[in-house]
């Protein structure tokens, strides 16, 4: 059955009270995914054509294996074909890669880590064949055994800065080249681990890790011709199989990140990444003036989906409190008004649930809780009473002992929980299995994001027919986009990422050629 609505205004229930409850512990058993949106890949007009500075997906996690530790990882650069040479897939030199933290509710960082990345380019140097200085256009000259490999004529470093303190975190960290090939890179896993960075913060060891990785978002991306065809009969073909992103990884242990650096009495953050660059001078091709936001990603499917096209590129540029008060409000309008089930209605006949949808606003702007019960802001957002529309306290900012409820602003970020220990047998469909630590509590790598959000987006959280219960699944989406997992295991220690691929995206991992549909 689905999970059960009860009433408790003001009422602030333990983690413990939490875990053991029934209201998510009898949700649906065996779940299964509905039809799946997009990552955000090439998901607003001007990022298409600067794909260096494209987030696609951001992960905020529990660390499995070191439970006192937060993981969170950002990916750039989409859709990487893995041949795609001489030049492969650099960082943008000068711009800055951001994973941000707000714990506290306010919609703007309390932590800033950013990664700046330059080049060490020797490609201009003296090459294998002899001792004249006449370049090469080649990535490698030789196969490459390590970082300081001469063989290996272009490579990056970065400094790593945590910024509302000023405090450099690494000054040199080494990232891990483009995955060339076997012959170029025979033990590529060794040259990645060389990408590894312990760092100190606040006297307490950190890690981090910056390179190319596979693509970890699974899903079928046909989604756009109509839905999967208008009839579901375009599924089960993982369109991002085979292909890689940049990737930056963090493990920082939990209390670093949360507020007064007290998980016990403030365990939710919000995180998002994004990417800031400066203007090009088209006379000099150097970078010059201020750094401007061009991208920024927190939950996935938002900007894609929710977002109108002709916003996109502004949310790209704001910062998260500016989310109901930019562009006259319009990205919480849009979670408040949803297109995308009216375009379900449309084209599959499932009627859209009725608006304003607040378990959306909840879900994506708030972080599930019943702690904002009373301030006015559930009637402020169109609801027929000051309650939370998802009776349960989850992962919002407002949880958290230390931040006034009052003063909490809703804005659209990943919000995670760091106090819901990792679950042992994880399940896919995260929350909406009963799998507390997974989406839309945070996200980690094995999360079928665009099952549980078309689930969401649909009404499981809604109680349509007034039975006092959540709706539940929608079964006439159950078949689903059948894509489950990712081609490729995720590992079980940090970065967690899996390996990139060396192979052609147009051939399958059996080794025959891709031919289309079967």
């Amino acid at each position: 059955m689905a999970p059960r609505r009860t009433s408790h205004r003001g009422v602030k229930r333990s983690l413990g009270v939490l875990a053991s409850s029934s209201l998510l512990a009898a949700a649906v058993v065996g779940v299964v995914p509905g039809t799946a949106g997009a990552s955000s890949h090439r998901e607003a007009p001007a990022i298409v054509n600067d794909p260096q500075h494209d987030n696609t997906d951001t992960y905020a996690f529990v660390s499995p294996d070191k439970p006192d530790t937060t993981t969170i990882i950002a990916n750039w650069i989409p859709l990487e074909e893995p041949n795609g040479g001489p030049n492969f897939y650099p960082w943008a030199a000068g711009s800055k890669y951001y994973i941000n933290i707000d714990n506290d509710g306010d919609g703007l960082a309390d932590l800033k880590f950013a990664y700046v990345f330059r080049n060490v380019d020797s490609r201009g140097d003296r090459t294998i064949t002899g001792n004249r200085d006449e370049g090469t256009f080649l990535y490698n000259t030789g196969p490459v055994t390590s970082f300081a490999d001469r063989d290996l004529r272009f490579k990056q470093l970065y400094t790593l800065t945590e910024e509302v303190t000023g405090t450099v975190l690494i000054r040199s960290g080494r990232s891990a080249p483009s995955n060339v090939g076997p012959a170029s890179m025979p033990d590529y896993p060794s040259l990645r681990q060389e990408a590894v960075s312990d760092f100190f913060m606040e006297n307490t060891i950190g890690t981090s890790f910056a390179g190319q990785a596979d693509d970890s978002f699974f899903l079928d991306l046909r989604v756009f011709d109509l839905l999967y065809g208008g009839d579901l009969s375009e599924v089960g073909q993982d369109t991002l199989a085979g292909y890689n992103v940049n990737s930056v990884a963090l493990q920082v242990p939990s209390r670093l990140l949360a507020l007064n650096g007290n998980v016990n009495r403030n365990p939710v953050i919000g995180v998002w990444s994004t990417t800031e660059r400066q203007t090009l001078d088209l006379e000099t091709g150097q970078a010059v003036g201020d750094f401007v936001q061009v991208s920024r990603l927190g939950n996935p499917l938002v900007n894609e989906v929710v977002v109108p096209a002709n916003l996109k590129d502004a949310f790209n540029s704001i910062v998260p409190a500016q989310d109901a008060t930019a562009a006259d409000g319009q990205v919480l309008q849009r979670v408040l008004e949803p297109e995308l089930p009216r375009l379900i209605e449309a084209i599959y006949g499932i009627p859209a649930p009725a608006t304003p949808r607040t378990d959306l606003a909840e879900v994506f702007l708030t972080g599930v809780t019943t702690a904002l019960d009373g301030t006015g802001l559930w009637t402020a957002l169109g609801a027929p009473t000051d309650e939370a529309p998802i009776a349960l306290d989850l992962n919002s900012q407002a949880m958290n002992a230390d931040v006034d409820p009052a003063a909490f602003v809703p804005s659209e970020m990943l919000r995670l929980n760091m106090s819901i220990p990792p679950t042992e047998n994880p399940d896919r469909l995260g929350v909406l299995a009963g799998d507390l630590q997974g989406f839309p509590n945070g996200r980690r790598l094995i999360d079928d994001v665009v099952d549980i959000e078309i689930q969401v987006v649909e009404g499981f959280f809604v109680d349509g027919d007034g039975d006092g219960e959540p709706d539940g699944l929608v079964e006439a989406l159950a078949a689903g986009d059948a894509v489950n997992e990712n081609d490729v295991p995720f590992s079980n220690s940090f970065p967690y990422i899996a390996l990139p691929q060396n192979e052609g995206v147009n051939v399958t991992f059996g080794g025959d050629e891709y031919g289309g549909d079967e």
